[in-house]
């Protein structure tokens, strides 16, 4: 136990819970609007391929909602037990943007859930479309609440510390920093983008299996409209997320790219596909590079105008370390991107050539695996995304305000242990029910005979009519009087 630090482990468990909680709001966030699509598919066009759509998914949705929660607490009980100090010097403000978070937008998408569960049959179709909406809404206002704090974190703003302590100066300018709006937009789309393939994997499963082919290649037609603009979208706005990054955190920028030594105005940069960093030597052993590219990337000209500092510019105690970790996720993730947008594009075009219709989708198995493939790789994107973010922000937990290290409660590391060998086991529970439970609603399939609201009552209508409709009288003459 001696040889345990308590700021290690709290790092290791803080890393733990939201790697894991994240996957679950990832695919909620979402779902959420594809459900609002195409349950409004449905009230426009009366199809009821659609309705039963909205059931089959928003079954997937609970499931994913529920672990979200019971994996989430574990998080915000931490800012007082393992960060006591971080949560001293910010919670003014970091405080009250998670109350936002919790009051205004999980509230929101929690009540109105129980009516989109369980309102099928005891609201107007309308109505359960309009709690729908405002289901998406609060888990899409959810995530702009957490990512203004951690945007925050990224890029302090609205007032100032004083003897350690964050005063707040204009909540909306704190609210509203630099990192924000980029930041809201980049995590928007991934979610989007990540349900969309997900959706479109478990679609492409079925037509591979050759199970309800014309019921799923509509959800997956769907799927393509949407992703056909939000897959290339989405790499644009991450381009425009790393290249604030490039203005506001050069040292993590120097880490994304394995940079040790500057790169002066008025010189080409390169680009590095592969490199081996060796942090002891402050130097790369091994590097493929393509010539320039970099100098486009962030500028869109052939030299640059401004310098792209090297980590030799700070200090080792003030940039970051893991370089190698920092620069392969941030790699994995833009290669993510790019086959997503790939993938749908190409889909796009066999569906223009072939109409993915009847005994086509036959021959196109390549492609069903394809769509499979790719439905993990959104979470991959997205857990790389946020160790870009915040292993790239350390040494500190507050940029150039407060470090790590001075921000982690005082505890005695095995009682650390302790609580993170107990949500190892806790998440390990989860992570396995979420798979069994997963796994049984997608073997399972849509069910088509569930009752369709308004039409079922039409039914009863129609069958009180008829029973109260005017039958002769059959009895002999002298009884009828």
């Amino acid at each position: 136990m001696d040889s345990l630090d308590t700021v290690v482990l709290s790092r290791w468990q803080f890393a733990l819970t939201a790697i894991f909680h994240m996957l679950w709001p990832v695919l909620t966030t979402g779902m959420s609007i594809y459900l609002v699509v195409i349950e409004g598919l449905w009230l426009k066009t009366k199809n009821l391929a659609y309705y039963h759509h909205a059931r089959f998914w928003s079954k997937l949705y609970i499931l994913n909602f529920g672990i979200g929660v019971a994996s989430g607490l574990p998080m915000a009980f931490q800012f007082g037990l393992n960060w006591a100090p971080f949560s001293e010097a910010v919670g003014d403000f970091f405080g009250t943007v998670l109350g936002f978070e919790g009051t205004m937008a999980f509230m929101l998408e929690a009540s109105f859930l129980g009516i989109m569960i369980f309102g099928w049959q005891r609201v107007p179709p309308v109505m359960h479309w309009i709690s729908t909406i405002c289901v998406a809404f609060g888990a899409n206002l959810s995530t702009f609440w957490i990512l203004s704090a951690n945007s925050w974190l990224q890029t302090p703003a609205g007032g100032v510390f004083v003897e350690g302590k964050f005063r707040v100066q204009d909540y909306f300018q704190a609210i509203a920093n630099p990192f924000m709006v980029k930041s809201f937009a980049h995590m928007f789309f991934a979610t989007l983008e990540t349900s969309l393939f997900v959706i479109g994997g478990i679609s492409a499963w079925y037509l591979l299996q050759n199970r309800l082919p014309n019921f799923f290649t509509k959800s997956l037609k769907v799927v393509l409209v949407m992703a056909l603009v939000i897959a290339p979208l989405q790499v644009f706005v991450g381009h425009l997320s790393a290249e604030q990054v490039y203005h506001y955190q050069p040292a993590k920028l120097a880490a994304m790219e394995a940079l040790w030594e500057t790169v002066p105005a008025g010189t080409p940069a390169d680009w590095s596909l592969i490199v081996l960093p060796n942090e002891a030597a402050e130097a790369n052993p091994l590097e493929v590079k393509i010539p320039g590219l970099l100098s486009y990337l962030l500028e869109l000209k052939p030299k640059l105008d401004t310098p792209i500092l090297g980590l030799k510019e700070w200090a080792p105690s003030d940039r970051p370390h893991l370089i190698g970790l920092i620069y392969y996720s941030f790699r994995l993730m833009v290669a993510i991107g790019l086959y997503l947008a790939a993938l749908a594009i190409v889909t796009i075009v066999v569906w223009w050539r072939t109409g993915l219709e009847g005994d086509r989708l036959r021959n196109y198995k390549w492609l069903w695996w394809g769509w499979i493939f790719a439905g993990p790789l959104g979470y991959l994107a997205v857990e790389a995304g946020w160790i870009v973010r915040c292993v790239g922000r350390q040494p500190w937990i507050v940029y150039g305000q407060l470090r790590t290290a001075e921000a982690a409660s005082n505890l005695p590391p095995q009682v650390v242990l302790f609580s993170l060998s107990g949500l190892v086991a806790l998440y390990t529970v989860f992570f396995f029910a979420a798979l069994f439970f997963g796994s049984r609603i997608i073997q399972k399939g849509p069910n088509v005979a569930l009752p369709v609201p308004g039409l079922q009552n039409a039914e009863q209508l129609e069958i009180r009519i008829k029973l109260a409709e005017h039958q002769p009288d059959r009895r002999p003459l002298e009884t009828q009087q």
